[in-house]
């Protein structure tokens, strides 16, 4: 068996999940997810906790075994505790802001950028003297969250000659050294 797909999923205290007809449906205090899954593979509610098992050991099913354990997993942890991922913006001039669900970025562009996100994600802007802006995303949907922060780290990648761009809070970047370093 798959060494991930055999573990059980404990389903904790005020979250509900439902199976039926192939989609499964998770209910808690931060949201409600679901996710469809394949028809090799069974999901079954006992004792508290979610069971998946799979008809055979062809590899594409051995795949998804642990494939949709891991999904269900994250989306029970999403609408019970949710997920958080902070951006730090690093440059002289760059800044964030947000306006409801439109973020504004400056990110040394002749323009700014505007980026209108998702009603499901939650969105903080912090800027303080003498520190870098902060964007703090939080969602129950690890996959979107995800999502939107690959898409506004697209707009000025971190670069390794200077450092600058958008980083995820606590990254490092490795600095390269630049032409006049190798005379």
């Amino acid at each position: 068996m798959s060494r991930i797909g055999k573990l059980p999923i404990a389903i904790p205290a005020g979250v509900n999940v439902k199976v039926e007809n192939g989609v499964i449906s998770v209910k808690g205090p931060k949201g409600e997810l679901s996710q469809k899954i394949d028809s090799t593979i069974e999901a079954k509610v006992e004792d508290g906790q979610i069971v998946f098992t799979r008809e055979n050991d062809l590899p594409q099913n051995r795949a998804n075994h642990g494939l949709y354990r891991a999904l269900v997993q994250n989306m029970i942890t999403g609408v019970s505790t949710g997920y958080s991922k902070t951006l730090e913006l690093v440059g002289v001039g760059f800044r964030a802001s947000n306006q409801g669900q439109i973020l504004e970025l400056s990110l040394g562009f002749s323009h700014n950028i505007y980026m209108q996100l998702p009603s499901e994600i939650k969105i903080t802007t912090v800027t303080e003297r003498n520190q870098n802006p902060l964007i703090t995303l939080e969602c129950a949907d690890k996959q979107l969250l995800g999502q939107v922060c690959a898409k506004i780290r697209s707009f000025r990648k971190p670069e390794p000659y200077k450092g600058k761009g958008v980083l995820f809070k606590g990254e490092v970047i490795r600095k390269k050294a630049g032409k006049t370093a190798s005379k």
